[in-house]
């Protein structure tokens, strides 16, 4: 192993447990219960949702990506708290019989097995709307306008535009299977649309320049596609007790996919230009911008 993938792995790990213990503050049951009481079996089933470990990729690239430009640590951590809060309302809710009928997520049951499909909705409802909470509330230490600027592109990279019209796009493909061009646009808005908003959200907080932006919004749009390719191939190539979930169910829903199009060593060489050309982005940046070339290697390489 060498120093540094070493030190990109202690990065990716630091970045975890902060979003971590962050994550287990904001859905404690006394800071929920600050003004209004809250049903304590909703939030039970949020953080069942939210507080199950995994990777915490999408805040990672949040923090490194305003690291880069010298963003506020802290505010970088808040604003990746959101997204995540956010993400795990798509789980929640991709995860229910309507939708991807998953009994399996992160290897443990998914929330409408370990409670009810209504509490899953409800509970995805209210890490939705807590996302943008934490993005407005007074704690997140950023002017009203980057404040403004984050949840306008939060919302439309989660919404219909975004992560769930690219949702209701993969529905739709299980009944009549999309072209390539089909398969790459509802991927980039159900998969890269959050790992964009992840990456350019760091400028935003550091108040960065608009081409700084575009840059880091461009290199999440090329980790985005690589994340979904790199899991279609787990899909095909791995097993439920390594992904956390159940695997193989693209082909069995009949689900087009680029590597049903195009094959395994089409997929395998893409993955590898993905990569390239999100590394060769930041070289600009110079040796600042090597954890987050190190992200786009690992985002290729992961095995979960």
């Amino acid at each position: 192993m060498s120093k540094e993938q070493t030190s990109f792995e202690i990065r990716l790990k630091q970045s975890a447990a902060e979003t971590e213990s962050l994550l287990m503050r904001l859905l404690s049951q006394q800071v929920l219960d600050d003004e209004i009481a809250r049903p304590e079996n909703l939030t039970a089933a949020m953080r069942h949702g939210t507080l199950n470990g995994g990777k915490r990729l999408r805040p990672f690239l949040v923090v490194e990506s305003a690291a880069l430009f010298g963003g506020n640590h802290e505010t970088a951590l808040r604003i990746g708290a959101a997204l995540e809060c956010l993400h795990c309302y798509s789980l929640i809710h991709d995860d229910l019989p309507a939708m991807d009928d998953d009994d399996l997520r992160r290897g443990q049951p998914t929330v409408h097995k370990a409670f009810d499909e209504a509490v899953a909705i409800l509970a995805g409802d209210s890490l939705l709307t807590y996302a943008f909470d934490i993005i407005a509330a007074p704690e997140t230490a950023l002017a009203a306008d980057g404040k403004v600027q984050l949840v306008s592109a939060l919302a439309r990279a989660a919404g219909v535009g975004g992560m769930a019209g690219g949702q209701a796009l993969d529905l739709a493909a299980e009944k009549n299977a999309p072209d390539e061009a089909g398969i790459r646009t509802l991927q980039a808005m159900k998969t890269g649309a959050l790992l964009r908003f992840a990456c350019e959200a760091g400028p935003v907080i550091a108040g960065a320049s608009d081409d700084d932006r575009k840059r880091l919004r461009v290199f999440g749009e090329k980790i985005g596609l690589a994340f979904q390719l790199a899991d279609d191939l787990l899909d095909v190539t791995s097993d439920a007790a390594t992904l956390g979930k159940a695997a193989g169910k693209d082909a069995g829903r009949g689900k087009g996919t680029l590597i049903g199009l195009h094959g395994m060593e089409w997929a395998e060489k893409t993955l590898n230009d993905l990569t390239r050309e999100a590394v060769d982005l930041l070289e600009p940046y110079g040796a600042k911008a090597e954890i987050l070339q190190q992200a786009a290697r690992f985002v290729a390489n992961r095995q979960s």
